[in-house]
């Protein structure tokens, strides 16, 4: 919807004016009103009449059309304005409600169940504080996420519960979800999850699902909405979205530099950083009013004469308007205070040398009074600084440290961490996610490192977040990323690891951003490819059998594995990470992790163990024999999920078709199809049946060996013979069982995945 709302403010642009003072002004003879909607400035109708901002064709464009029920309404193309707030730099569109239906003669879903926009070269966001992603149906299950699939991801579940349950204006869970989006998103997914969709298949409840983002505020769930599905009938097929805009994407005091081209021309006007990131707005000043986008648009507001305000001054005093503001004054030969009507006759001047000296007396005590309570502010300050390192659990980490001289980890200030990213600059942002952001820092003794600001903490984890750092500091593996420390008096704490310079294996595989210049998937070797894939293995085999106690990661993928020199991987970004549980209440409660990732037996019950990083690892896999994404939704339907598409192939017999076409030409079959089947089994459905990272990693090291073996280019029984010895150290429980017969290696007597003996 939004992407064709810029779309309509791109088609009415014309050249820029000579002068961009005077291009900042519309024409005196402009439409600023359609129908019942105001059309302020910068926004307009027709030529000269709106803001053409000279970056590409966005404009703030709008059209006058007459409807069917015979007013005029103002659009943008197709789509209707329903106001413009220029205080808060917000426009109200309607967005359109994207229904995905149940047809009960074909037993399957209509149409498709994801949709998308992307305007991120526009001036205009989402407004996280006004929209929510809202869900409506019958066990539906969907999720709004990054074009670029890793950013952000944020979804809820209406739950399918008796049709008597469901109560009108209540959206939590029953029927209808609701769940917060991130901040300044300006392109986005939505998507239904299929496996858990139901509506239209149980009885009582009609056959769509609802999935939109619309303004909070003017949403309210009715149970008719599930039990007829009648959504899309009673609004129209259509509900308020609330967009943020700017005039300009630089801040203030980049804005002010360039006076010809600076938006708050009015006098009695300010500039106003945009929440949102780079960008501004302007405001008329207190005491002003009107349209600080227009020359002398602010204009005085009268608190004396004006009805919207109380009358200020108290009887007998009498009121004078000034410039922003108004003053009270006491009739003539009367002196008090006509603010609080306690004007009084002229009183000798000993009066007046007395309230002299109550004057000053009170400023002494005001400016006594200021300065105690700027030295209490510090104090408090200070205070909460340590009870937010004592509630991270700062003291045993303190302790721990003064008792373990060998121990290296740092607590940090957050003064420290300021200096060393520039107090967070943007331009040292390395990545953002759904766990928080990453910046690349600089700290006093010459060390890059890379801070994570971590995003939301749960009580338990507050409660144990020293206890988890001190076991974190102790992880010493060759290919898990170091943590040097962590801040602890803040709010949420802050994470300080060491700096892995080439970017990550996604950017590798995929040849985007800063690991392209260390080459990508097209060109990167196959014995390379499987370096890093044993190496990433015995790290989280490290993490879950090793490491006491043993850690959950929680969140495998390709972006959160680094590349150093030489191919080196690491393994980074614990924000997802638990220690393995000890009981059922320790089980994770909110599914968390990334689509295409995530291992499926996780979402249905929530219970995360180490068999969800021995999935997530499968498709990591997958990512690095294919060179396709996890999750590509520009692909044909039954190619957007990688995993599904792998185990479609492999039992189809045509896994040479998904593979990477480079691959093939370097490396036997055999040694290929040893990997594939590696894969296959991290992606078994049930977790019981997957085997365990350790048991990968072992297998991918035999498979390394046999690749760099020399009987590969020979023949006869004693190659053979080499070949079963060199299995024959496999461990028993690696897979349900392993088979040489015929000159194969077999799985699970499934389809044929293995080696042939050399010839």
């Amino acid at each position: 919807m939004v992407l064709a709302l810029i779309a309509v403010l791109i088609a009415s642009a014309w050249p820029a004016a000579e002068a961009a003072a005077t291009a900042a002004q519309p024409a005196a003879a402009c439409q600023r009103r359609c129908g019942d909607v105001d059309i302020p400035y910068p926004f307009g109708i027709g030529r000269g009449c709106y803001l053409y901002t000279g970056e590409g064709d966005v404009t703030f464009g709008l059209t006058c059309n007459l409807t069917a029920d015979g007013t005029y309404r103002p659009f943008c193309w197709e789509y209707e304005v329903l106001g413009v707030s220029l205080r808060r730099g917000q426009a109200r569109v309607r967005n359109d409600i994207n229904p995905w239906c149940y047809n009960a003669t074909s037993r399957s879903m209509d149409a498709q169940s994801t949709w998308w926009w992307d305007v991120s070269d526009s001036w205009f966001h989402v407004s996280d504080e006004d929209n929510r992603l809202t869900v409506v149906g019958c066990n539906s299950l969907a999720y709004v996420t990054s074009v670029n699939e890793t950013e952000y991801m944020t979804g809820c579940m209406a739950t399918c519960p008796s049709v008597g349950r469901l109560e009108n204006g209540s959206c939590s869970g029953m029927g209808c979800c609701q769940a917060a989006i991130p901040r300044g998103i300006n392109s986005y997914w939505v998507e239904f999850e299929e496996k858990f969709n139901t509506s239209g298949a149980v009885a009582g409840f009609g056959r769509c699902s609802y999935a939109v983002l619309l303004e909070a505020a003017s949403f309210e769930f009715r149970t008719t909405y599930v039990t007829t599905g009648d959504f899309v009938e009673s609004t129209g097929g259509k509900v308020p979205l609330v967009l943020d805009w700017v005039v300009g994407k630089e801040t203030c005091r980049e804005a002010r530099r360039n006076a010809t081209a600076f938006m708050c021309v009015s006098r009695d006007s300010e500039c106003v950083d945009s929440r949102n990131g780079p960008g501004y707005l302007c405001n008329c000043s207190a005491g002003f009013e009107g349209n600080p986008y227009l020359l002398d648009g602010c204009q005085d507001i009268n608190e004396c004469e004006d009805r919207r305000f109380k009358y200020p001054c108290s009887v007998p005093g009498t009121c004078i308007n000034t410039p922003g503001g108004f003053r009270c004054s006491c009739p003539d030969k009367t002196t008090g205070n006509a603010y609080y009507g306690t004007c009084e006759a002229n009183k000798s001047q000993l009066g007046v040398h007395i309230a002299i000296g109550v004057s000053v007396g009170l400023a002494l005590l005001a400016i006594i009074l200021s300065s105690a309570y700027m030295i209490q502010q510090r104090r408090r300050l200070a205070s909460v600084k340590r009870r937010y390192f004592k509630q991270h659990g700062g003291l045993l980490l303190f302790e721990e440290m003064k008792s373990n001289q060998g121990l290296s980890f740092t607590l940090f200030t957050e003064e420290e961490l300021e200096e060393a990213t520039d107090r967070f600059d943007e331009r040292n942002v390395l990545g953002k996610g759904g766990n928080g952001t990453v910046y690349r820092g600089a700290l006093r003794d010459g060390r890059a490192v890379a801070i994570k600001r971590c995003k939301l903490v749960s009580e338990r984890q507050k409660k144990e977040f020293g206890k988890e750092m001190l076991i974190l500091s102790q992880v010493n593996h060759r290919s898990v990323v170091k943590l040097h420390g962590c801040c602890l008096e803040v709010e949420v704490p802050m994470l300080v690891y060491e700096l892995v310079p080439h970017g990550t294996l996604y950017q590798l595989i995929h040849g985007d951003g800063a690991a392209a210049s260390h080459g990508h998937g097209s060109r990167i070797p196959f014995a390379t490819r499987l370096k890093i894939a044993h190496e990433a293995a015995e790290a989280l085999a490290y993490l879950h059998s090793w490491a006491s106690p043993p850690i959950i990661h929680g969140d495998v993928k390709s972006p959160n594995m680094l590349i150093d020199d030489g191919y080196a991987v690491k393994v980074s970004d614990f924000g997802a990470s638990t220690l393995a549980p000890t009981n059922e209440a320790q089980f994770v409660t909110l599914v968390q992790g990334t689509c295409g990732y995530l291992d499926p037996e996780y979402m249905q019950t929530c219970k995360l163990t180490d068999k969800s990083d021995v999935y997530s690892f499968g498709v990591v896999l997958l990512e690095l024999l294919t060179c396709r994404k996890a999750l590509n939704l520009q692909s044909p339907e039954e190619e957007k999920n990688l995993s599904s598409h792998f185990l479609q192939a492999l039992g189809e017999n045509r896994l040479e078709a998904i593979l990477d076409s480079q691959i093939l030409g370097e490396e036997s079959m055999e040694v290929i199809e040893q990997v594939a089947g590696v894969a296959r089994q991290c992606l078994e459905m049930s977790g019981e049946r997957r085997p365990s990272m350790r048991q990968v990693a072992e297998e991918l090291g035999r498979v390394r060996k046999l690749s760099r073996h020399p009987w590969r280019g020979g023949g006869g029984r004693g190659s053979s013979d080499e070949l079963e010895k060199l299995l024959a150290g496999r461990s028993p429980n690696t897979y349900s069982e392993l088979q040489v017969s015929n000159g194969y290696l077999s799985l699970n007597d499934s389809a044929y995945i293995g080696i042939q003996s050399p010839r």
